[in-house]
């Protein structure tokens, strides 16, 4: 199944790191695509990744401890070769991330004093 987050899905690079081994995301990548795996990381965890690497799209040292805490907190780990969660943004890693984005896209909470307002794909709100 492809990625399917609105902010994933339209990514080739992205859809290949699903599928295929060649296509992992490591310290050192840069793109567009990288910077979208920042941006799920910060949208679903909170986690903190330089401003610099931000900047230029670039998967260093933030962004690899931002990974490495992403893939504990979910303890992702291939077993058939892995002990522990890796920095790398591999087919289960990807995986995970679109299925919180997509969950988050369309579940969007705005919490006021007495009113909470659902966003979702199908109308602008529900109060």
């Amino acid at each position: 199944m492809p990625l399917r987050s609105q902010l994933f899905r339209d990514d080739a690079r992205l859809q290949g790191c699903l599928v295929e081994d060649r296509w992992h995301v490591t310290p050192g990548s840069a793109g567009d695509y990288v910077h979208r795996i920042q941006v799920a990381l910060m949208e679903l965890d909170g986690l903190r990744i330089d401003a610099g690497e931000l900047a230029a799209k670039r998967y260093g040292t933030s962004t690899a401890a931002a990974v490495l805490q992403f893939k504990q907190n979910r303890d992702i780990v291939n077993r058939s070769y892995q002990t522990q969660a890796d920095d790398i943004v591999g087919k289960m890693t990807i995986a995970a991330l679109d299925e919180e984005m997509l969950e988050a896209e369309r579940s969007r909470t705005i919490t006021s004093e007495t009113h909470i307002c659902s966003f979702d794909q199908k109308s602008d709100f529900e109060v």
